[in-house]
């Protein structure tokens, strides 16, 4: 008996485990809408590029699909910042990265080329900045998206 007791225990115990894990997992997602900058949510996403981005809202969700080009910037972004796009290239150039010559660009690591497209983004501030790696033309040359399942 108290090894039904004890394997009901472990159950009890393995149960409960994974259920704090599902919560835990649940709290890691930290990804901002990107249209209107608040928290999205894992169940309100649109397809973009191959990929899933993120919203708070069906409203979001439905401005981003009417305009998809109006939010290029944020939602390129959020395919990096989500780790479904990786980068392969140097924004500015299209040339091989040197890991050392890096900016942070909305909340993640660039890398650049060299010192002089390094500098060009260091320099530059908020919208400028962000447009200079995650304009559609700077992300197709340094970017490759990881295709959603």
């Amino acid at each position: 008996m108290s090894v039904r007791v004890l394997g009901l225990s472990a159950v009890v115990l393995l149960v409960g485990a994974l259920v704090v894990a599902e919560e835990a997992k649940k709290d890691e997602f930290n990804v901002k809408c990107l249209v209107a900058g608040t928290a999205a949510k894992q169940d309100k996403t649109a397809e973009y590029k191959g990929a899933k981005v993120y919203f708070c809202c069906d409203n979001c969700k439905g401005k981003f699909t009417a305009d998809a080009k109006k939010f290029a910037i944020p939602a390129n972004a959020q395919l990096v910042s989500t780790k479904q796009a990786k980068q392969v290239k140097c924004p500015l150039s299209g040339q091989a990265v040197d890991a050392e010559k890096t900016v942070e660009v909305a909340g993640v690591k660039v890398a650049f080329c060299c010192e002089n497209c390094q500098g060009k983004v260091a320099a530059a501030k908020g919208d400028e900045q962000k447009a200079l790696v995650f304009a559609d033309t700077p992300f197709d040359k340094a970017f490759e998206v990881a295709k959603a399942k």
